[in-house]
């Protein structure tokens, strides 16, 4: 029986790797929608694939009701600020909705349409991304090696010369110098958007610049994972220059003289291209667990991955990619609307990972 999957999106950055990918599969078939018939036609045509025109929210109802998907993938950010009319259209269309969200409101409360979804017998699927998707599992598979796991830091530095979408610009400039909350020496704590500024060693990579972000995993992990009296999660540009003038700009945002960042993602976007021709292809992210190994004695558990030849943004697509998988083939049963946490385990992500340029190292230290 073939599974029909849609990917909103599907001719954009994450979409494409994701459409490409799936379409692999001999039981599935993909349709590549988006906003323009051109590129989505074009893609289709490589991939052999279907296609549609979509224009989110307006048209989601009209195309689902059109090509009858199984399953729907959201790739089109930011999610700051959407509502869920594509997951509510999903649920009545009774497809399953997966999305790439990383927006901490959007990603946490896609829950209040947990009933609608059980009704509809489908599954709703928010955050299936870097965060909370593939963070968790990471997570999920280590905590075995402590008997109490009290604090978790981590971040992502990506590389200058990679796809920087629009949309992913975006969201970051929604929060960038404006207050959220993360959990710090067990006190609810605020921080401020790429604020926080700090530099870390990643291995095979070198010295990376790194600001505070705000992510689901600040809101979701203190539940899932009693223990934890401390979350941070950072991110950085690779040329520091880049770096600290968008962390000099944040400060504008934090004493009000300036709203937000966000109607400048256009033009900081176009100004940043110019440095990749002395910008790298490479990225990297770290996790660091601590806490009180299984012998009494506190340990620290590093998670590293280094993405080399531009790969690093294929990463945000992968819990996506195994959630599909994972319900095409009948292996996730689960109803209702969730965040992506416990979904989709770290061995099938990294399975996934293995045909890419990127690999990873575990390192384990006495704390």
């Amino acid at each position: 029986m073939t599974t029909r999957i849609l990917v909103i999106g599907g001719h954009g950055n994450f979409g494409s790797f994701i459409a490409r990918r799936l379409s692999r599969e001999p039981d599935i078939t993909v349709i590549i929608a988006g906003r323009s018939a051109r590129k989505a036609r074009a893609l289709a045509e490589v991939l052999e694939a279907d296609w549609a025109v979509i224009d989110v929210p307006s048209t989601i109802n009209a195309a689902l009701a059109a090509t009858k998907p199984d399953i729907v993938i959201h790739t089109s950010g930011p999610f700051q600020g959407q509502g869920y009319e594509v997951a509510e259209a999903c649920a009545r269309h009774h497809a399953h909705y997966i999305d790439l969200a990383d927006a901490r409101r959007f990603v946490c409360d896609i829950v209040k349409l947990d009933e609608t979804a059980k009704a509809a017998g489908v599954l709703l699927v928010s955050g299936a991304s870097s965060v909370p998707g593939l963070t968790s599992a990471i997570i999920d598979h280590y905590r075995k090696e402590f008997r109490m796991l009290e604090a978790v830091d981590y971040g992502i530095a990506t590389a200058q010369r990679t796809n920087r979408g629009l949309a992913t610009t975006k969201a970051v400039l929604t929060y960038a110098g404006k207050p959220f909350e993360t959990l710090i020496n067990g006190t609810v704590s605020q921080v401020y958007g790429w604020q926080g500024l700090r530099w870390r060693k990643f291995p095979g990579i070198g010295w990376r610049s790194l600001g505070n972000c705000d992510v689901p995993d600040l809101a979701l992990f203190p539940g899932r994972y009693p223990d934890l009296k401390t979350i941070r999660f950072s991110a950085g540009l690779e040329l520091p220059l880049i770096h600290i003038s968008l962390w000099a700009l944040t400060w504008l945002v934090r004493i009000g003289l300036i709203a937000n960042l966000q109607a400048a993602a256009p033009i900081l976007l176009s100004l940043s291209r110019p440095f990749d021709l002395i910008g790298t292809d490479v990225s990297g992210f770290f996790m660091e667990m601590a806490g009180g190994g299984k012998d009494g004695q506190r340990q620290r558990l590093t998670f590293n991955l280094v993405a080399r030849s531009g790969d690093g943004p294929m990463i945000p697509c992968v819990p996506a990619i195994v959630t599909a998988l994972g319900l095409a083939r009948g292996q996730i049963t689960q109803r209702g609307a969730v965040p992506c946490v416990g979904l989709v385990g770290l061995e099938d992500i990294l399975a996934e990972l293995k045909p890419l340029d990127i690999h990873w190292s575990v390192s384990y230290v006495a704390a």
